[in-house]
């Protein structure tokens, strides 16, 4: 009878709990359907970097290590979890961001299940009841619950990571588990089952952000600690073996991308704290600030109440175990619900301090303590057992009902917005429901202009309703046609980015936090003469947006012929002018006719050379490249026809070449297929003379640009960091960096058939590096130093890459001619004390990191 009388309160428990989110989500969906605004950065980062899951899962190939290489890269920065999860969601219900934040009633559901959990194990049924009820009050809860950031979905996987440990721990001590319907003396393969549960929900944490380890490692050290003090040596192995179990899962992507976290979390913590002028940690200010954020996360009412109610309790305890006959609670019992609450505050505290110990701060960081905290407000309010106690549990819990509709929703009038100010402030965010924003007609205007081409659209003012990553993100929703880039914001690189995109967006009014280069760039754009304005908007602000298109475009695509394509490529025509001199870009135009297919995954290896000279020869110079620049799109379905493709380029010839008269030989290769064959060319000459006028060129395509960076890499350190400050710029113009894909297979085509040209080299090195195809950088860093092996920079890359494949051992033999010829090359030591440290050993790695300091 009892058994059964259990099971009827679990199920009506998990009913409730079943309304409790049910009522969350419909509130949610309301102010989904209510709202018409636009994602602002993060979130519309967010939800492209969810958008880019989807397309990869839409063929997936499991068994392919190439694939999951690019799948763990397509995030690089940030652990993918929710991009993926978000991806299935979109797969279900179909992508927009109103389809994506339907992922949040998934966390929703894990964040309830795991506070009602984590407050049934460690206190009572209803306590964790109470629990997720306030959890879906809470106005930091809301407030992330309406917004695509991986605040909240790291709150519910990190609850539910730390509710299996407690599980887990309290399953290795007697006599706790009875209203969880635990055996008292757990076996050991229940332990080892919450242990490994435990690890792979820690995985997933981590999988979410990198952030979790803040809120679980105190918590995973407090067991741990204790283990070794009561020697509880299989407590302490359950433990190393979950944690060993953690890093199957999160393991393979920290692994690909350990680098680019490295170097971006400092920018995204201490640059960024900088920037924003954030107190350092010597300041009182800096440890105080989520004290003092609390009141507003939680909500004076849901705050006070709980907390008056805990203190009473407590005051009642300590005065009950001073006097044995008023004690009304077992002292098992009281010595239970003070280990759950010294569990609650380790977690807690630790959190805290962790987060703190991060100099960027905002409030949404320290999120994931908040369900814990919900936990222990649950557990004041329900110390009161008598009517009066049930009255303010029920009136406190009333109450933060209607601020959070008040806060949410405009329907209070000047009396709910004064009682939000007073008992809920800095909590207000109503759906917007004015005019809609103009970014899906912008991303539509620029297809209809260049159906046939995918574009980068240059995005000068950076506010939260018009910026880089929600146009990036309406062009991503059209077949990711259309991306958007951030430029103008170094004054160095202001002409470059001006010469290098077609499309620019500007607007009137509120530019945002915008550099100074950016009023230089916008003038630029608008009254620079190269661009004209294609069509404006009115936004809601009452300013304009405004579209400007390149007057003279560097592509055109035609369809010429809806007959059956011819099957090979032709080079119909190439301008270049009579004579030119040396050393400086060329004006230069192809127009190439040919299949959609033929031209899309079309490759073309130019090579001017000296008139009568035979291949390979010092008189010559390469310009290969993608047609179009490999900017050709399908659109929505792949064209039929012959089409016609006009570039406008410039090319740069050696400023060593040797006076004459140049002709073009063409190569087409095929990206997919990698067939290649000759190409008849037009009747053309170039002659190069020193004396001749410099004529006034384009920007240099991408691939040219990347080759010439390569060529620079033999000189070291200091041309290091202008190749990489140089490929930060690029990156932007070509958002796929597709160039990189063109460069590589043309190189290494042009190495295997033709010569071994050591600058050939260097720059294949460079692509495969920057595309972070670890074998192929390898086996190209190799090539490099057979065709330099005097220079001591070349083992040195080899040695860079091999230290991020994990290879230390390799890696400290290709070292040593560096050593050998420069030993006390402070880059070179560093390489070789990482390699000692990979190794284990500490004494060499200790003698060559010290030496920097000296």
């Amino acid at each position: 009878m009892s058994n059964y009388k259990s099971k009827q309160n679990k199920y009506k428990n998990l009913f409730i709990l079943g309304i409790i989110w049910l009522l969350g989500a419909l509130c949610d969906r309301i102010w989904f359907a209510l709202d018409r605004s636009v994602p602002a950065w993060d979130q519309a980062d967010y939800l492209t970097g969810s958008l880019n899951y989807w397309h990869a899962l839409q063929n997936p190939q499991w068994f392919n290590q190439e694939w999951w290489q690019s799948f763990w890269l397509l995030s690089s920065k940030i652990p993918p979890l929710t991009y993926i999860v978000t991806a299935i969601v979109q797969n279900i219900f179909g992508i927009g961001p109103d389809q994506a934040t339907l992922v949040m009633l998934f966390f929703s559901a894990i964040l309830l299940s795991s506070v009602y959990g984590l407050g049934t194990v460690l206190f009572s049924e209803t306590v964790g009841l109470w629990a997720a009820a306030l959890c879906q009050i809470l106005p930091a809860l809301y407030l992330l619950r309406l917004e695509f950031l991986l605040d909240y979905p790291l709150a519910a996987v990190v609850t539910l990571s730390f509710f299996c440990l407690s599980v887990w721990r309290m399953t290795v001590d007697k006599g706790v588990f009875a209203s969880f319907s635990f055996p008292t003396s757990p076996t050991p393969p229940t332990q080892w089952f919450w242990a490994a549960v435990f690890g792979l929900t820690l995985g997933l944490a981590l999988m979410v952000k990198q952030t979790a380890l803040f809120f679980l490692l105190t918590p995973i050290v407090w067991v741990g600690v204790g283990a070794l003090r009561h020697r509880r040596w299989g407590r302490l192995l359950q433990l190393l073996g979950s944690l060993c179990f953690s890093v199957l899962v999160f393991g393979p992507w920290y692994r690909t991308n350990w680098l680019i976290i490295l170097t971006s979390g400092k920018r995204a913590t201490i640059d960024s704290a900088i920037a924003e002028r954030q107190p350092g940690l010597d300041k009182l200010e800096s440890w105080m600030y989520y004290w003092n954020q609390l009141p507003y996360q939680v909500s004076l009412p849901l705050l006070f109440v709980p907390l008056v109610s805990l203190l009473i309790w407590w005051g009642r305890s300590k005065f009950a175990s001073e006097n044995p006959k008023l004690e009304t609670i077992p002292s098992s019992k009281a010595n239970q619900q003070n280990s759950s609450l010294i569990w609650l505050l380790v977690f807690c505290i630790g959190g805290y301090f962790l987060s703190c110990l991060n100099v960027n701060k905002h409030e949404r960081y320290v999120l994931p303590y908040l369900p814990a905290v919900t936990v222990l407000l649950a557990y004041g309010l329900t110390r009161w057992r008598s009517l009066f106690g049930q009255r303010v549990r029920w009136g406190t819990f009333g109450l933060a009902i209607i601020l959070m509709l008040l806060n949410l929703f405009p329907v209070g009038g000047v009396v709910g917005g004064w009682m939000t100010q007073v008992l809920s402030p800095n909590s207000e965010h109503y759906p917007y429901m004015k005019a809609e924003f103009p970014h899906q007609q912008v991303i539509g205007q620029i297809i209809q202009t260049e159906p046939y081409l995918r574009s980068t659209l240059g995005v000068l003012p950076s506010t939260g309703e018009v910026n880089q990553h929600n146009f990036n993100y309406y062009g991503a929703l059209q077949n990711f046609q259309v991306y958007g880039r951030q430029v103008g914001i170094r004054k160095k690189f202001v002409e470059q980015d001006a010469r290098s995109l077609s499309w620019f967006v500007t607007k009137t009014g509120n530019q945002g936090p915008v550099k100074e280069a950016q009023a230089l760039m916008v003038k630029t754009v608008e009254q620079g003469g190269n661009f004209q304005l294609n069509k404006s908007w009115n936004l809601p602000d009452n300013s304009q947006l405004m579209l400007y298109h390149q007057q003279t475009p560097t592509l055109e695509v035609r369809q010429t012929s809806q007959q059956n394509s011819q099957a090979k490529i032709a080079l119909s025509q190439v301008i270049v002018p009579e004579k030119a001199p040396p050393g400086v870009p060329i004006p230069v135009s192809y127009e190439w006719s040919g299949s959609w297919d033929e031209l899309q995954h079309g490759l073309v290896l130019l090579t001017w050379r000296k008139n009568g000279q035979i291949i390979p020869n010092t008189d010559s110079w390469i310009h290969d490249h993608g047609i179009a620049m490999g900017a050709m799109h399908p659109g929505a379905k792949k064209p039929e026809g012959t089409f016609q493709v006009i570039e406008k380029m410039a090319m740069l010839p050696p400023s060593t070449l040797a006076p004459g008269t140049y002709t073009l030989d063409a190569i087409y290769l095929n990206r997919l297929s990698g067939e290649s064959y000759p190409l008849s060319v037009p009747k053309v000459t170039l002659q190069i003379d020193p004396q001749a006028p410099a004529i006034q060129a384009p920007e240099l395509d991408l691939v040219t640009q990347l080759e010439t960076l390569g060529a620079q890499l033999p000189k070291g350190t200091e041309a290091v960091t202008q190749v990489f400050d140089e490929v930060g710029r690029i990156n932007q113009y070509d958002p796929i960096q597709d160039y990189l894909v063109q460069a590589r297979l043309t190189l290494e085509y042009r190495l295997q058939h033709f010569t071994q040209n050591r600058d050939w080299a260097y720059a294949l090195a460079l692509a495969n590096v920057l595309q972070r195809r670890v074998d192929g950088a390898i086996a190209s860093l190799k090539q490099v130093t057979d065709l330099d092996p005097e220079n001591p920079y070349a083992h040195a890359y080899l040695a860079f890459v091999q230290l991020y494949n994990w290879q230390p051992r390799t890696a400290e033999k290709s070292l040593e001619p560096s050593l050998a010829k420069n030993p006390n090359l402070p880059e070179f030591r560093v390489l070789s004390g990482v390699a000692a440290l990979m190794q284990g050993n500490f004494v060499k790695a200790w003698k060559d990191l010290s030496t920097l300091r000296k």
